[in-house]
């Protein structure tokens, strides 16, 4: 494919990936407000970590002593309500991005390697969902934490705004950072990043999660860094012995043809002849032996009287 091929079909799976998050999204601003199935909105689920705790540790706003969080500008309610439903929808359409990825990707793929397309977009979303679930019980340790440090002379009010933009980049950021071992993964299908790579830079790589963890936790306790960092090393880890797996499971392919199929593997060169024949020499079909070619005649002279001649002879 040439680069501007490439560039459409870029341009095709973002499409796809866009609209499927609009639909998601959809129904994560009915789901804001209205419990399916039995479950909670996620605006009682979001707002848990901050009511949970201690009526002595927040700020009651409301006569019945409600759980709510304060709005102070006009637009408030309705961007909040609309930022929820995206990161809903992000959430619910991570299969089909997920998979738009993979699809992306895939033309780079040899045909053996392409089924494992269920199980790269069943992984990611799985991944996805269990980071933003493990940044949430993060938040709820952290608030037990920090909201209750000195409560006996202040009380916290926060405001809806800025309480679920952190909720939401937490959940996000740890959400993206569990997709780092699919990364990787998906290098070294490709081919890109050897296992002999991965196990020189392992220590790098095992140090550099948790300065990555150091810096993107919000919150900046250090239990929330560490677990984070943690998670990410286990998670790296996995993606490494993955690719210890994979290529060692190649370099078995490779040593010579399929034993099934009897064809050779993408990576490996036909054999050529030790001793090649001359022309000639070699049989046909029939096993009879080729016939040397005819010498080629005289070229034929071209002279101005052997030129047909037409009606455009006096325009040239």
């Amino acid at each position: 494919m040439s680069i501007v091929e490439h560039l459409y079909e870029l341009r095709t799976r973002l499409l796809w990936s866009l609209l499927a998050i609009v639909l998601t999204s959809i129904v994560g601003f009915w789901w804001y407000s209205h419990g399916p199935f039995g479950l909670p909105s996620t605006g009682h689920l979001l707002t848990g970590p901050y009511c949970d705790l201690p009526p002595t540790s927040r700020a009651s706003i409301t006569r019945d002593g409600e759980c709510r969080l304060l709005a102070t500008g006009v637009f408030d309610q309705f961007n909040l309500r609309l930022k929820v439903a995206v990161a809903t929808g992000v959430l619910l359409a991570c299969p089909v991005w997920l998979y738009q990825i993979w699809a992306f990707i895939v033309p780079a793929l040899h045909r053996n390697e392409k089924r494992y397309t269920a199980a790269f977009v069943a992984l990611g979303g799985t991944l996805f969902v269990s980071g933003a679930v493990l940044g949430y019980l993060m938040i709820t340790s952290a608030f037990n934490f920090f909201l209750s440090v000195g409560n006996e002379t202040q009380v916290t009010a926060l405001q809806g705004p800025d309480y679920f933009s952190f909720v939401l980049n937490v959940m996000a950021i740890f959400g993206i950072s569990f997709e780092l071992p699919l990364f990787i993964i998906a290098l070294n299908l490709v081919g890109v990043l050897k296992y002999a790579k991965l196990k020189q830079w392992r220590r790098g790589l095992l140090l550099s999660m948790f300065v990555f963890a150091a810096f993107l936790t919000p919150t900046g306790d250090p239990f929330t860094m560490l677990t984070l960092g943690a998670a990410l090393a286990v998670l790296l880890e996995l993606s490494i012995q993955f690719a210890r797996w994979n290529d060692r499971r190649k370099a078995k392919r490779s040593v010579g043809a399929d034993a099934w199929t009897g064809e050779l593997d993408d990576e490996t060169a036909s054999p050529a002849p030790s001793s090649p024949e001359p022309i000639g020499a070699s049989a046909g079909p029939s096993g009879s032996t080729l016939a040397a070619p005819a010498p080629l005649g005289e070229p034929e002279k071209i002279t101005r009287a052997s030129i047909p001649r037409s009606g455009f002879d006096d325009v040239l």
